[in-house]
């Protein structure tokens, strides 16, 4: 059942990886309703597909022209749809932004692309590692040896999914403004250049050095980093303020005067080494004993395993069970209108006849649909 502050917004998805889902759950979450146009006898549908909860999957067969039509109905009552094919698929179906804006001109067009689309880059082949790598952001992730590939967090999921959901919303704010409907061109490579803004702007000031594991929020300083304790597991420090900075050496009982040069660089790697000495003599359950609630900036490591489990995290219900599956829960938090997960992810085609009817379509025309082998 939808609830939350997107309650009545209507969305087609077409089905896709990656970004394009994880904007759709995003937007689920908060009371959209979606239907996803999914390709009969494709695989999904499980519990575990995660990205995927919350919609209505109808299966429709693109190669035909009667679903292409059924495709247009639904987006003449729809405010946004969701496409993540390479430039020009859409519009080989007649599915592109013409046709759709000829029979709903108020519609948002959102297109998810890894390069966007144009740019002598539009038309290839690539995944989330190479889209960030022309951003800046991959290069700056990692040790020194060689960076490393950070999940796909900075860019499919941060440089993708997030900046589609907000300028869909963006847009669909314009058209109840008294707007028309416009193309959202979302890639990955841009969004992830934008995540990179404060950095360019330190790197101007000199504050930042295009080099890894040399800054101070890139695993260079010692009071931003992550250490193996006693017992194998990690935490993580990064009292970056004075005052935090010396609580922690207060706590931890670190009297050594070379800590009292922490902003100087070329001291942070000898510091690196003396704080690691100081963190394997106690285990991650003493140093949480320890710090953990306090102004020290610091928190445990945890695996997919614990951090469900964490007492923050079961305080705010940050987590959630749905079908047996663990898994995030609706975020942000709307204190009025808050989200809840609408269903579990659906198998191809479940809702066939349900989401059409409720989209317009007749019980005859359903018939003939389903005569036609369409649905």
């Amino acid at each position: 059942m939808a609830q939350g502050p997107l309650t009545g917004v209507r969305i087609v998805e077409f089905a896709g990886i990656g970004p394009g889902p994880f904007c759709g759950m995003l937007l689920s979450d908060l009371g959209a309703d979606i239907v996803r146009i999914d390709r009969p006898g494709a695989a999904g549908g499980q519990p575990t597909d995660v990205t995927a909860r919350g919609r209505r999957s109808v299966a429709l067969d693109l190669k035909r022209a009667e679903s292409i039509e059924v495709c247009l109905r639904l987006l003449e009552r729809a405010d946004a749809l969701i496409e993540g094919f390479r430039p020009g698929v859409m519009e080989r179906l007649g599915l592109g932004p013409d046709e759709v804006h000829a029979r709903n001109p108020k519609l948002v067009y959102g297109r998810m692309t890894g390069w966007g689309q144009t740019g002598p880059l539009a038309h290839a082949a690539g995944h989330d590692i190479n889209y960030i790598a022309i951003s800046g952001a991959l290069h700056a992730i990692g040790p020194a040896e060689a960076p490393t590939p950070p999940l796909n967090v900075v860019g499919d999921f941060g440089g993708g999914s997030l900046y589609l959901a907000m300028g869909l919303l963006a847009g669909i704010v314009h058209v109840r403004g008294g707007g028309q409907g416009q193309v959202v061109d979302c890639a990955v490579s841009d969004g992830a250049a934008s995540l990179m803004s404060m950095f360019y702007g330190l790197r101007k000031t000199g504050r930042w050095k295009d080099q890894r594991q040399v800054n101070a929020l890139d695993g260079g300083a010692h009071f931003y980093n992550g250490y193996r304790c006693a017992d194998g597991l990690f935490i993580a420090l990064g009292p970056i303020e004075p005052q935090f900075y010396a609580l922690l050496l207060d706590k931890a009982g670190i009297d050594d005067p070379l800590f009292a040069q922490q902003m100087q660089r070329e001291h942070w790697p000898e510091l690196r080494d003396r704080l690691a000495r100081v963190i394997e003599q106690r285990s991650q359950a003493e140093w949480c004993a320890l710090l953990e609630g306090s102004d020290a900036c610091f928190a445990p490591v945890l695996g997919l395993a614990d951090a469900p489990r964490h007492p923050h995290n079961r305080a705010r219900d940050t987590f959630v069970e749905v079908a047996g599956v663990v898994q995030p829960a609706p975020a942000p938090r709307f204190s009025a209108t808050p989200g809840r997960i609408q269903s579990p992810p659906p198998a191809i085609g479940a809702h066939n006849r349900e989401a059409l009817a409720d989209w317009g379509f007749s019980a005859a025309e359903l018939d003939a649909l389903q005569r036609g082998g369409l649905v």
